[in-house]
C-alpha cells in the first residue's frame, strides 16, 4: 500500500475535515478573499472564523497577509497537491486491488458454472 509518513499531510487532512473549513478553502479556490469576506457566509463569531483561518494557516493550506489594516487571505496550492498526490496514489492502489479480486472472482465464477 501507498505509505505517506508525512505529518504535514495529516494537518491538511485533519484541517479539511471541518465543513466550515473546507467550504472557506472552496471560497478561496477562486481567489483571494478578506477575512471579513471569507466569514460573510458563516453565522458565528470573529474568533469563531479567526481560529478556523488560524487551522487552515497552521497546516499551511492558508496564508494571510496584512495590507493597510485589511488582512487577506489565499490558498497555497502546494499542500493541496501533497493531499491530491496521496489521494491518487491510494486510489491507484485500491483501484489495482478491486479489479484483481473482480478478475479472481470471475474465474472462480466461470468455474463453478463448468
Amino acid at each position: 500500500m501507498v505509505k505517506y509518513l508525512d505529518a504535514n499531510l495529516d494537518n491538511v487532512f485533519a484541517a479539511l475535515a471541518d465543513p466550515v473549513r473546507r467550504k472557506m478553502a472552496q471560497s478561496l479556490a477562486s481567489g483571494e478573499r478578506t477575512m471579513s469576506e471569507l466569514a460573510a457566509p458563516f453565522t458565528m463569531t470573529l474568533p469563531a472564523i479567526l481560529k478556523h483561518i488560524g487551522v487552515l494557516q497552521k497546516c499551511g493550506i492558508v496564508i494571510t497577509e496584512k495590507r493597510g489594516r485589511v488582512r487577506y487571505c489565499r490558498l497555497d496550492p502546494a499542500k493541496l497537491m501533497d493531499a491530491q498526490t496521496w489521494l491518487e496514489e491510494t486510489g491507484r492502489f485500491w483501484n489495482d486491488k478491486l479489479q484483481a479480486l473482480n478478475t479472481y472472482l470471475e474465474s472462480e465464477n466461470n468455474e463453478n458454472q463448468n
